[in-house]
């Protein structure tokens, strides 16, 4: 069963959608230079209006080990998204200040990114296009023999995440530009590319 992600939530209106929707994750960026960036003090709001079941991901961008992890502790995310060049020894101090899941983002561009994902000692890796957040999608057949599971992110919307479910069996869809209209999240857009994934399944 394929789970979703819907990232980059600023608004209180959007974690009501979310809430009506279910998906298994949603999403706080903490990466203070992005237009979705939401202060500590906001995902704290947002995370105690979130529907039981919903597990809050922070995705940061070489932030400290100490800040992540303490956002963790607090309650205030379920699970963190490394988006920088976080690398093992990241990783694992990470392990060393907090026992909460890691998800390791990765920008696919040529067979070598594949390997070093399949390789990431995090809980779980992401799969993406540039940087993130840039509403791009990758060549998909660059990962079809991947045998790690995996979050498929970059570029999708509902006019093409049913044939990425299809093709790739992603473990998760992660999707933040893809339910946009003029920069902020659309709540129709997000009904629609959750009920889009869960007909398939």
């Amino acid at each position: 069963m394929t789970k979703i992600k819907l990232c980059g939530l600023t608004e209180l209106c959007d974690i009501e959608a979310a809430n009506s929707l279910t998906p298994e994750y949603i999403g706080f960026v903490f990466a203070k230079k992005s237009r979705r960036y939401v202060p500590p003090e906001k995902a704290a709001e947002f995370k105690e209006r979130l529907a039981t079941g919903i597990r809050a991901v922070g995705v940061f961008v070489n932030e400290a080990p100490e800040t992540v992890a303490g956002l963790l502790e607090d309650g205030i995310i379920d699970m963190a998204q490394l988006h920088g060049s976080e690398d093992e020894i990241y990783i694992r101090r990470m392990r060393e200040l907090t026992g909460r899941p890691l998800i390791q983002a990765f920008s696919m561009d040529a067979a070598e990114d594949i390997r070093a994902a399949e390789e990431s000692p995090a809980d779980y890796i992401l799969l993406d296009s540039g940087k993130g957040g840039t509403g791009n999608a990758f060549d998909w057949n660059l990962i079809k023999g991947i045998h790690r599971p995996f979050f498929l992110a970059g570029g999708l919307h509902a006019g093409n995440v049913a044939e990425a479910v299809r093709r790739l069996s992603p473990y998760g869809v992660d999707v933040s530009s893809g339910i946009e209209t003029d920069g902020k999240k659309d709540a129709r857009k997000m009904a629609e590319f959750v009920r889009l994934i869960r007909q398939k399944l």
